[in-house]
């Protein structure tokens, strides 16, 4: 679906160029659809800055905290306090940061979840999470958070970059969010180059490693048409 670049702000052209210049094919049953997937990708942008900028430390699940008003630490993840509204819930990750701390994968949720929130009508995400829970892979079913083989380097795609020869397991790769130009968010690492990451992670393998880390061929995407009928 066209539409102008040059009305867009500068981040915002830069997606839509991505999208229109893909050898993928994008189809947007609509103009406003299009421009709701610019938008989330957008506050993925805006929410991986934020915690870059932010106080939240990177930790592995044993000595993670995340703000007890807010949430309950269980064996398996942290599951939202009775009470309390997962806007609110998932706002304080990003006004509180230094009260929480957190390994890659969970950064990736809550920065979906901020944009999730920044993108539709407050009230339907807390319809949506009134059951909150988040720890790496323990999230809630209807994030609606795809994977897909291939690399296509889209502004708030989600990559991975495995270490096969790590150390510790917390370093067995990064999951990172591509910002634009060859640079990567990925918590603990960074705002980094493609290079910059493999050079961090190469770092962080075992004695006499052989294996450099590498970029997986995988992207990992918000499915954004699920949440377009919640829209702002």
């Amino acid at each position: 679906m066209p539409m102008d670049p040059k009305s867009l702000p500068d981040e915002q052209r830069a997606i839509y160029e991505a999208l229109n210049n893909s050898p993928m094919d994008y189809d947007f049953p609509s103009k406003d659809q299009l421009k709701f997937e610019i938008t989330m990708r957008t506050h993925i942008l805006q929410n991986a800055r934020k915690i870059d900028e932010g106080d939240s430390e990177f930790s592995a699940f044993a000595d993670s905290r995340f703000n007890p008003a807010f949430w309950i630490k269980t064996p398996y993840g942290y599951e939202l306090r009775r009470g309390r509204l997962p806007s609110d819930a998932i706002r304080d990750v990003f006004t509180n940061s230094a009260l929480y701390s957190f390994e890659c994968v969970t950064t990736i949720v809550l920065i979906y979840y901020k944009s999730i929130l920044d993108s539709i009508e407050p009230s339907i995400f807390n319809d949506l999470y009134s059951h909150l829970f988040i720890w790496g892979s323990n999230y809630n079913e209807n994030l609606w958070m795809e994977t897909y083989r291939g690399v296509d380097r889209i502004p708030g795609d989600v990559y991975y970059f495995y270490n096969p020869d790590y150390a510790d397991p917390i370093w067995m790769g990064e999951n990172s969010v591509y910002m634009a130009d060859d640079l990567y968010f990925g918590h603990g690492i960074g705002m980094v180059s493609h290079k910059k990451m493999i050079e961090a992670l190469d770092t962080l393998r075992i004695e006499g490693a052989k294996k450099s880390a590498y970029l997986l061929n995988q992207v990992t995407r918000l499915n954004s048409a699920r949440f377009y009928p919640y829209r702002r």
